[in-house]
């Protein structure tokens, strides 16, 4: 599974820095994307097993799609010059994008992050086996 591309669209105000907003939203949305495909965070008895960089996986360069940036200026007058945030507000939506995407590809919700190759196919199995008929259907009358 990869995310290929990421389309944001986020009020900032009046973008006093745009290249500054352009990154700030970029960087949220593969924050997102970090949620919904790659961290997990895996505790035994309180205890977390994956505590490091190596074992607590987050997307590198090469897993970071191509992000459309589309910054939506109004006029906050109660900000600084009209502006607003540029955050975290693209990161919040991100996951449920990403599911509804699964979902829209293959037929199954994935409820639980991170979403895995292996959820997918659990998912896959599942409704597979809910959905074939009865090997004794029909014999009887």
């Amino acid at each position: 599974m990869k995310v290929l591309t990421i389309t944001t669209a986020h009020d900032c105000g009046f973008a006093i820095n745009p290249v500054a907003v352009e990154g700030q939203l970029d960087g949220s949305a593969v924050g997102g994307t970090g949620q919904a495909i790659f961290e997990n965070i895996d505790c035994d008895e309180g205890l977390i097993r994956n505590a490091n960089l190596l074992d607590f996986k987050q997307p590198t360069a090469l897993d970071v799609p191509e992000v459309v940036c589309l910054p939506v200026e109004t006029i906050d007058p109660k900000g600084p010059f009209g502006a607003k945030e540029a955050g975290e507000g693209t990161q919040i939506p991100t996951a449920a994008a990403i599911a509804n995407a699964v979902h829209d590809a293959v037929g199954v919700r994935i409820k639980d992050l991170p979403i895995t190759p292996e959820k997918v196919l659990q998912a896959l199995e599942k409704q597979k086996a809910s959905s074939s008929p009865s090997p004794h259907a029909g014999i009887l009358g």
